[in-house]
C-alpha cells in the first residue's frame, strides 16, 4: 500500500514537472513563427528602467509572448542586472534568450550623422541639434569651456577647427560631451600623421589648422587646393595681408550673404584686409586634404587669385593682373590676359561667356572694392591679436 501512495506522489510530481516544462516551453518561444511575414520593431529602454518595466514594455509591443516567460528566462541566464538602456531593433521572431542577449550586450541601432569639410561651430551645432544629439546651447558651453578644451588638448579659446568633418555612427542617448570627444579624436588621430611635417617646418598645431581652414574656404575645386596654399604662404612671407575673404564672413557672422564694402572695413582680428598675417584662430573646420596643402604647397610664385564663377580660380603673379581678372570674371568686361589664345577676329571675349555668379562660400571682393587691394594698412593691431610667426614652407 505504501508502495502505491508513493508511486502516485511520484507520478504527481512527474505530470507537474512535464506540466511546468511545457509551460516554460511554450512561455520561451518566440512571439512570431519563423516564417510569420512581421517586420522588426525599435524601441527604446530609457535610462534607469527596472528589469520588470523592460519586460512589460516588450509584451506591449509584441516582441514577446510572456513577461513572466521572459523574467524567467533571464533568472535562467542571469541577465536580469544585465541588460542596458538605450534603442533596439527586436524582430518578432527571436526567441526569449536572443532578445535578452541582444539587450544585455548593448546592441543598439546605430546612425550616421556626416559633418561637411568646412563647417563652422554655427553649422555643426545645427547639424547636430537637428539629430537630437546636442542642444544648441549645450554644444556652445561645451565648444567654449576651457577645461574640456584643456582636457582634449586644444590650444584655443574654442574648438573651433578640431572637430573633425567626418561621418560618425552614433546611438539614441549619446551625450553631446561624448559626440565631440569623439569628433576631437579623430581630429589628433588624422593629424599624427601630419605632426612629423609641422615640425620640420617648425609651425604648430594651431597655426597649421587657421590656414589650413581658409584654404578649405577658399578652395571649391579640391585640385587648386596645394595652390591656393602657395599662394598664402608667398603672401605671409612678403608680410603682404591674406586679405581672405572668408576671414571676413566669420568676423561679420554673414555667412550667406555677398561682402560689402563697410564689411571689409570691420576692424576685427579675423578681418585679414585690415590685418597681417593669421587671423587669431581657425574660421572652420578643414579636412584632410587642406591640411596637407598647408604642410605641402604647390612651389609657386602667384600672389593672387581670384574666383571665375566655374568653382575654379584664375591665379596671377602681379596686381596688375589680378585687376585684369576681376574686371573678366566678376565685372563681365572683354578683357585680355596672359595665355589667351588670339582670336581670328582680335577681338575679346563675349559677354556672353561671362561665368555663373559665384556660391555664397566663395564670393570675390565687391567691384568698388578693386582699386583698395593691398591699400595702407593700420600702423597699429588690437592688442587682442597675437601674431604668430610662421615658416614657408617651400624648401
Amino acid at each position: 500500500m505504501r508502495w502505491r501512495n508513493s508511486l502516485c506522489l511520484l507520478l504527481a510530481w512527474l505530470w507537474f514537472g512535464l506540466y511546468l516544462t511545457g509551460w516554460y516551453l511554450e512561455l520561451t518561444q518566440p512571439a512570431a513563427p519563423e516564417r510569420a511575414k512581421v517586420q522588426p520593431k525599435i524601441v527604446y529602454i530609457p535610462p534607469g528602467t527596472p528589469f520588470d518595466h523592460i519586460a512589460t514594455l516588450l509584451e506591449r509591443e509584441g516582441l514577446i509572448r510572456s513577461k513572466w516567460g521572459f523574467m524567467l528566462e533571464a533568472f535562467r541566464l542571469g541577465l536580469v542586472d544585465k541588460l542596458k538602456a538605450g534603442e533596439y531593433e527586436i524582430d518578432p521572431r527571436q526567441s526569449p534568450a536572443e532578445i535578452l542577449r541582444l539587450l544585455a550586450e548593448g546592441r543598439v541601432v546605430t546612425y550616421l550623422v556626416t559633418i561637411p569639410e568646412g563647417y563652422n561651430l554655427w553649422q555643426i551645432a545645427r547639424v547636430l541639434a537637428k539629430v537630437n544629439i546636442c542642444t544648441q546651447e549645450e554644444f556652445f558651453r561645451l565648444v567654449r569651456d576651457s577645461d574640456f578644451l584643456k582636457q582634449m588638448g586644444i590650444p584655443g579659446k574654442t574648438a573651433e577647427g578640431f572637430l573633425f568633418p567626418d561621418t560618425y555612427a552614433y546611438y539614441r542617448g549619446l551625450s553631446c560631451r561624448a559626440m565631440l570627444v569623439k569628433m576631437i579624436r579623430r581630429f589628433w588621430e588624422v593629424w599624427s600623421e601630419f605632426s612629423p611635417r609641422a615640425q620640420e617646418l617648425g609651425l604648430d598645431v594651431y597655426q597649421v589648422v587657421t590656414l589650413a581652414s581658409i584654404v578649405e574656404k577658399e578652395a571649391l575645386d579640391p585640385r587648386e587646393r596645394p595652390l591656393i596654399a602657395g599662394v598664402f604662404w608667398n603672401r605671409l612671407k612678403r608680410g603682404m595681408p591674406l586679405q581672405a575673404d572668408p576671414t571676413v564672413r566669420y568676423a561679420v557672422k554673414k555667412f550667406h550673404r555677398r561682402l560689402r564694402k563697410r564689411d571689409l572695413r570691420v576692424r576685427n582680428p579675423y578681418n585679414t584686409y585690415l590685418y597681417r598675417g593669421l587671423p587669431p584662430g581657425p574660421i572652420c573646420s578643414p579636412g584632410k586634404d587642406s591640411i596637407r596643402a598647408v604642410l605641402y604647397p604647390a612651389q609657386t610664385d602667384y600672389l593672387y587669385f581670384v574666383a571665375k564663377g566655374d568653382g575654379t580660380h584664375y591665379f596671377s603673379r602681379t596686381l596688375k593682373e589680378h585687376w585684369r581678372a576681376v574686371l573678366r570674371y566678376q565685372l563681365g568686361k572683354p578683357v585680355s590676359l596672359p595665355g589667351d589664345r588670339p582670336s581670328r577676329t582680335g577681338s575679346s571675349p563675349k559677354k556672353s561667356e561671362r561665368p555663373a555668379p559665384l556660391g555664397p562660400s566663395n564670393e570675390p571682393t565687391p567691384p568698388d572694392e578693386v582699386g583698395r587691394k593691398d591699400r595702407p594698412l593700420p600702423r597699429k593691431s588690437p592688442p587682442s591679436v597675437e601674431k604668430p610667426a610662421v615658416k614657408n614652407p617651400h624648401p
